[in-house]
């Protein structure tokens, strides 16, 4: 019976019950030391009928070993990893290092597979995943268990997660970040349950001592349990913690000794454990030992076998208490013990990292170990552990710059593993001992990406400066490369005169790439509208770099290339590229770079008019740049969101999606912002607020992006009434346009000339629809349409209007740009149409997918396909069952049964 927890019994078992539902769960328990998050732990698993049993503890010793918690929760069920999808298998084992290919580095496709196997696993049975201590996981375990939690939803699984909450000094933990997931604060229980447990464990205590010991426990259960038996003073933590060390010195050595190595050691393996007590004794010599030497310990209550034979304590302040109360001699006589014993099992890992423990001053031996075993697990692809690895030795190291050099592998191999703040923090550290320009700049490097990635883009810019210029006489090609990234954080930071002068100092030390750097400084000072740089000699330099850099793109490089295609107006171009990353990236689930794919990819296909894609494509790139961590790309995919919903009219939406851009105030994001406003406020007739917002953006000191909404500011001016406002901006529109040889911007660019020509404008419509007509974009060619329809009905050519203003409302009702196609409806009905059976109003009525949610639909085209539950869930990073339950509500909402009926239906 758990006293004073009925309700946090009943969340658990609810849990439990939805998970055998087919509805998986996540709890994270939140508590101080003893307040009761095991045993509701242990009640959970003894609620757990019908359903397969996962536990873990996070073990502080092995908090620095990359993926020991997942090693250990996952450990029965390794064998399973051959079904999973072939990167996400590679993955799972070099993260294990279990060996096989070389796998790529993407942590976020452990996390995934992590997923995976979780279902597999709950096909056969509802699954519960319990972890305990989980403030001390390993930082690499912690990220996969919850990169899936937060990816579980129609799974048979329960996952309950157990963290210590710092609230004394003598008993800190780290923070255990579960930010999203539902959690349950435990709090001391009240008097009478306190009473109760009190009277239960001693029911013989005199009225003095029962009111002295809760008082002193504060309602916390393990002191109630604990203090009985222990006299004294000081906090309830620090008395539990002598409780369990007197119960420890009441063992004979050899338990001792068993109690002492499981709490260091996080495997708990029963062979490796007894091997290594019986090579250290009081005074360091090996003694005889064992099973039987683990009986005094578990008839005291300190340890337990699991189900699979690991040993384990039976509460984690009993791991505290024993390595506390242990010498620092018999600690490293341990970790040396184990060490021992792991090597003769063939266990590299294990013996490299108790190696490490077992000295205290720089050890050059065993920093050679550690490095021979980092470089193993390298060949396993095992970044993390590499980076983990290396930095330990590097601890160990006496010379200096050989210390320098083995931080200098770290933070390489914590960048490769996707681990972009511990690689900085260790690139730090490392320049310090480097004697070589060389090898700084390379660290340097790492930093100076991190700051950009982190929206420091004017630290990222001034480091990549510094360090191109310390190494110019060195290497030039090296400086060249830093002296661009320099000069492209400087255009990401808005500060264009740092481009110059970044361009004209690689110039004077002749870098190779010096004509590049002045090319990059023309394209963004020719992406500011109405700047004193015209648009012609930016698009002339921006094709210059296209064309210098050829198909030589690392995968981030190719994404910009796609970027650049935008910014020429080639949207065909830039689809043609999104379409590409996006199908080579999730064939090789990687996830990490999957986001801003569909940055450009959403982008694309809102000017194409491929909005129900542009809401999936963004929707699914928001979810996926927040699991990993991109908040940048995740507020410029709010924008894309933004602007989708300022055409449609839904204002609500628009703000609040536009919000975090225009607070942050970096470009582009948050010019696209203020643009998708403007867009909103242009299609609810409010042209002033329209006018001015978009004024402000182009008067203001960083422009880029802000070239699309230059039609829109020329629309609201004229509309307000003021189209000598309009006449730069239209001017510069057109020259730009002139340079893309786009049609679809030649459109644009007639459709403005022709709201500010004070001539007839009717040339200038219909060269505008005759270039929309080569292909391009459906809303700007449907609001030309509605343009040129109001100017013929005031021209009194009704006829004439209403085959225009038809053909507008046709395109915005299509495209669910409601308060455009009421503006066409009342231009219409001002041209004597009574509109009297809504031909034109309503929504194709076989338009399938409109029925669906973004992710349903995804599921859904991918199932026409042919694509089986296991196949769609590596591609869209989702749970086979996760897929198969989207499937399941998609069905009926389309009105088939199977796949085949699927492919027979258009889905747009």
């Amino acid at each position: 019976m758990l006293y004073g927890r009925d309700g946090e019994v009943a969340a658990i078992d609810g849990l439990l019950d939805r998970a055998r539902a087919g509805r998986s769960g996540t709890l994270v328990l939140r508590g101080e030391a003893g307040i009761g998050k095991s045993a509701l732990l242990d009640h959970a698993a003894r609620a757990a009928d019908g359903m397969r049993v996962l536990r873990g503890t996070g073990v502080e010793t092995e908090s620095t070993m990359p993926y020991a918690g997942l090693h250990l929760l996952l450990g029965r069920h390794l064998d399973r990893i051959g079904g999973l999808p072939d990167a996400q298998a590679e993955a799972l084992r070099a993260a294990l290092n279990m060996g096989g290919p070389e796998a790529e580095s993407d942590r976020f496709l452990v996390g995934l597979a992590v997923l995976t196997l979780l279902s597999d696993l709950a096909e056969e049975r509802p699954l519960l995943c319990l972890v305990d201590d989980a403030h001390w996981l390993d930082g690499s375990s912690a990220e996969a268990l919850l990169f899936a939690a937060r990816r579980l939803d129609a799974e048979p699984i329960a996952l309950v997660l157990a963290a210590r909450d710092a609230v004394a000094p003598e008993c800190a933990a780290p923070e255990f970040a579960a930010h999203g997931l539902p959690e349950l604060r435990l709090r001391g229980l009240d008097g009478d349950a306190a009473a109760g447990l009190l009277a239960e464990r001693a029911p013989g205590l005199p009225g003095h001592v029962r009111r002295e010991i809760l008082a002193g426990a504060m309602g916390n259960p393990l002191a109630l349990l604990e203090l009985p038996g222990q006299g004294g003073h000081g906090s309830a933590y620090e008395r539990i913690l002598r409780s369990f060390a007197g119960r420890i010195a009441a063992l004979p050595e050899p338990a001792r000794r068993l109690v002492l190595l499981v709490g260091v050691d996080d495997l708990g393996d029963a062979g490796v454990v007894v091997k290594a007590a019986g090579r250290f004794g009081a005074d360091g010599r090996s003694t005889g030992a064992s099973i039987g030497d683990l009986e005094p310990a578990e008839r005291a209550g300190l340890l337990r076998t699991t189900s699979d034979g690991r040993l384990e304590v039976r509460h984690p302040l009993i791991r505290t208490a024993a390595v506390r109360e242990a010498t620092l001699g018999q600690r490293l006589a341990a970790h040396r013990a184990l060490a021992e014993a792991y090597v003769e099992r063939g266990d590299v890992c294990h013996h490299a990292w108790h190696l490490a423990r077992s000295v205290t001053d720089p050890d050059e031996r065993v920093a050679a170990v550690l490095e021979k075993t980092a470089e193993t697990e390298r060949n396993a692809g095992g970044n993390a552990a590499v980076a983990a690895m290396y930095e330990a030795a590097a601890g160990l190291t006496p010379d200096p710059a050989e210390r320098g050099r083995r931080l200098a592998a770290a933070a390489r191999a914590s960048a490769d593993a996707g681990l972009p703040e511990r690689a900085v923090e260790l690139a730090a550290r490392a320049e310090a001992d480097l004697p070589d320009p060389l090898a700084r700049a390379e660290l340097t490097l790492i930093r100076a990406s991190l700051a950009d990635e982190q929206d420091r883009a004017a630290d990222a810019h001034r480091l990549f400066a510094e360090t191109a210029a310390s190494v110019a006489r060195l290497d030039p090609r090296t400086s060249g490369y830093l002296y661009f990234q320099a000069a492209a954080a400087a255009a990401n930071a808005g500060e264009f005169a740092a481009m110059d002068a970044i361009a004209a100092e690689g110039a004077r030390l002749g870098v190779p790439n010096a004509p590049h750097l002045r090319a990059l400084s023309r394209v963004f000072a020719g992406q500011n509208p109405l700047a004193d740089a015209g648009p012609a000699d930016g698009v002339a330099a921006l094709r210059e770099l296209m064309d210098a850099m050829g198909a030589c793109y690392a995968p981030r490089e190719r994404i910009r290339a796609g970027m650049w295609h935008l910014m020429v107006g080639d949207v065909r171009g830039a689809a043609e590229a999104a379409a590409d990353l996006e199908r080579r990236f999730r064939d090789r689930g990687a996830i990490g770079l999957l986001a801003p794919v569909l940055m450009l990819r959403s982008r694309t296909d809102l000017l194409l008019g491929r909005y129900r894609d542009a809401l999936t494509g963004a929707t699914e790139g928001v979810r996926i740049a927040a699991d990993t961590g991109q908040h940048r790309i995740r507020v410029y995919l709010d924008t894309s969101l933004g602007q989708l919903a300022a055409i449609q009219g839904d204002e609500e939406r628009c703000l609040d999606l536009t919000e975090e851009a225009l607070s942050r105030g970096l470009p582009p994001s948050n010019v696209h912002a203020a643009a998708a406003r403007s867009l909103l406020d242009l299609g609810l007739g409010r042209y002033d607020a329209a006018l001015e917002r978009l004024a402000d953006v182009v008067a203001g000191p960083s422009r880029q992006g802000a070239i699309a909404a230059l039609p829109d500011l020329v629309e609201a001016a004229v509309r307000a009434g003021v189209p000598e406002r309009a006449r730069d901006a239209a001017q510069w529109f057109s020259d730009w346009a002139a340079q893309t040889q786009q049609p679809w911007v030649q459109a644009i660019a007639a459709r403005c000339a022709a709201l500010l020509t004070p001539d007839d404008p009717d040339p200038l419509y219909s060269k505008a629809l005759d270039l929309h007509r080569e292909g391009g974009t459906p809303f700007e060619q449907a609001r030309t349409e509605l343009l040129y329809g109001e100017w013929l009905r005031r021209s009194r050519r009704r006829n004439d209007a209403r085959a225009r203003l038809h053909a507008a409302l046709e395109a915005f009702a299509r495209l669910g740009a409601a308060p455009w196609a009421d503006r066409a409806r009342a231009e219409l009905r001002a041209a004597g149409e009574s509109l009297t059976g809504g031909r034109d109003d309503q929504a194709p009525v076989d338009d399938l997918a409109a029925r669906l949610t973004p992710q349903e639909l995804q599921v859904a085209r991918l199932a026409a396909t042919g694509l089986s539950n296991r196949e769609i869930g590596a591609q869209l990073f989702l749970s086979p069952r996760t897929v198969g339950y989207h499937l399941y509500k998609t069905y009926p909402k389309l009105g088939v049964t199977t796949r085949a009926a699927l492919a027979r239906l258009d889905l747009g």
